[in-house]
């Protein structure tokens, strides 16, 4: 869901972003579920050279913040970047990929 006029210029929400943005973990993690959508925790934590529960910690505040989903596969969860998040808009203007909005499906 698109954020409203007043959050879109609510201060407070974006230091909490940037926040978010500024931990190269994090960072690795959404980079991560770009390139690989519906991962586990255990193939972020391979790949952004951390162990899963720091993988796990990060991942969860990245979903507080609604940039990521996660579905449940048997006893795993599958992650990926929600395709309306700010965060997936950001790495496509940082990537030279100057699409307002995201056309592609990472996977779905």
């Amino acid at each position: 869901m698109p954020p409203d006029d007043e959050e879109k210029l609510d201060p407070d929400a974006w230091s909490r972003r940037f926040t978010l943005l500024s931990d190269p973990t994090r960072l690795r993690l959404i980079v991560g579920m770009h390139h690989r959508p519906d991962s586990t925790v255990n193939d972020l934590a391979q790949l952004a050279g951390i162990s899963p529960n720091t993988a796990s910690q990060s991942l969860r505040a990245l979903r507080d913040e609604g940039w990521i989903d996660g579905d449940k596969s048997g006893r795993e969860v599958r992650y990926r970047l929600r395709p309306d998040a700010i965060v997936h808009r950001i790495l496509h203007e940082i990537m030279g990929d100057h699409h307002a909005q995201p056309t592609h499906s990472h996977g779905r």
